[in-house]
């Protein structure tokens, strides 16, 4: 079952590498789908997930994205994972939920520094800077 899992989610990510969204969500799904109950005690749903809400958050469906991030944090090692955190903030801030936006993009910035934010468009960082108060150093 774990390498049918895996071999899912390889398929979705090639999906989502060439911008097929919705082809990767299929898959990722039918990943998914493969858990057992509770599929809350299993690591792979975590990162499944995570994959789900990355490619709503790619394609656009920010309410999605939201929805299945949120999830994701009732399953192991999620609360705390940088990634997680930053793709639920930045669908949170494309929402307009700014609060809850400020308050997972902060959790993906101590968690993982600020070249968490080099990869995607610089709006989610400057957004945080004005929730934040600068360091001593003036650097961030």
């Amino acid at each position: 079952m774990h390498g049918e899992i895996k071999r899912f989610c390889a398929e979705g990510d090639k999906q989502a590498n060439v911008k097929q969204f919705a082809a990767a969500l299929t898959l990722y799904w039918r990943a998914f789908d493969l858990l057992p109950e509770p599929k809350t005690d299993w690591v792979a749903g975590t990162w499944v997930l995570a994959a789900i809400g990355d490619a709503n958050f790619l394609g656009g469906d920010f309410e999605a994205g939201r929805d299945n991030l949120t999830s994701a944090m009732h399953y192991p090692d999620a609360i705390g994972n940088p990634f997680l955190h930053l793709r639920l903030g930045q669908c949170q801030f494309e929402l307009g939920a700014l609060e809850r936006a400020a308050d997972e993009l902060s959790r993906a910035y101590m968690g993982a520094g600020a070249e968490i934010f080099s990869k995607d468009d610089p709006k989610y960082f400057e957004f945080l800077k004005t929730r934040l108060q600068r360091p001593e150093s003036g650097q961030w």
